[in-house]
């Protein structure tokens, strides 16, 4: 399987770590895994044109970073996505990267969707949580599973191996 990661986080950290972990389970498994860190990339969000949907044909108007994430999007059997909290829901960035892909309506072979979240705060996971849900109801994508560190879980040993772990059963 051919599994996309796009790694929110805009910095070294938690994040990043879980999906280092998710990666290497994946491998382990025998996936195919790249990992796209769009929260480092200059991706604008949607500009609600229409532009992709007439003479662009399923290309977006805006020149931007997004021409790296849009195969990974389209080629993908599974897509992960991750992303620290820091207020209440994803990064922008990974925000913008999700909205582009109003330009081909959905990830074309994408089956299945992971989340992956961390905050230093107990539990700000709602927000993120209902989005992921509600895109992927519209998509018509199965939800792998989400996995959540909060507090002293980043980073640690035991979430990491669970993450790991949750990886190599796909």
């Amino acid at each position: 399987m051919k599994i996309a990661i796009l790694n929110g986080s805009p910095r070294v950290g938690n994040t990043s770590a879980m999906v280092n972990a998710f990666a290497e389970g994946a491998k382990s498994a025998g996936h195919e895994v790249e990992i796209l860190h769009v929260g480092k990339m200059n991706i604008n969000g949607c500009l609600a044109c229409e532009y992709c949907h007439g003479k662009g044909e399923g290309t977006c108007i805006q020149k931007d970073d997004m021409v790296k994430v849009m195969p990974a999007y389209k080629e993908a059997d599974m897509v992960v996505f991750a992303s620290p909290i820091y207020y209440f829901d994803m990064t922008a960035q990974l925000s913008a990267a999700i909205q582009r892909v109003y330009a081909i309506g959905k990830p074309a072979k994408a089956a299945k969707a992971a989340l992956l979240l961390s905050s230093a705060s107990p539990a700000p996971f709602a927000g993120a949580v209902a989005t992921y849900k509600d895109m992927l109801a519209f998509m018509g994508i199965q939800d792998a599973g989400v996995i959540t560190a909060a507090g002293n879980e980043n980073g640690s040993e035991a979430k990491l191996a669970e993450i790991r772990e949750f990886a190599k059963a796909l």
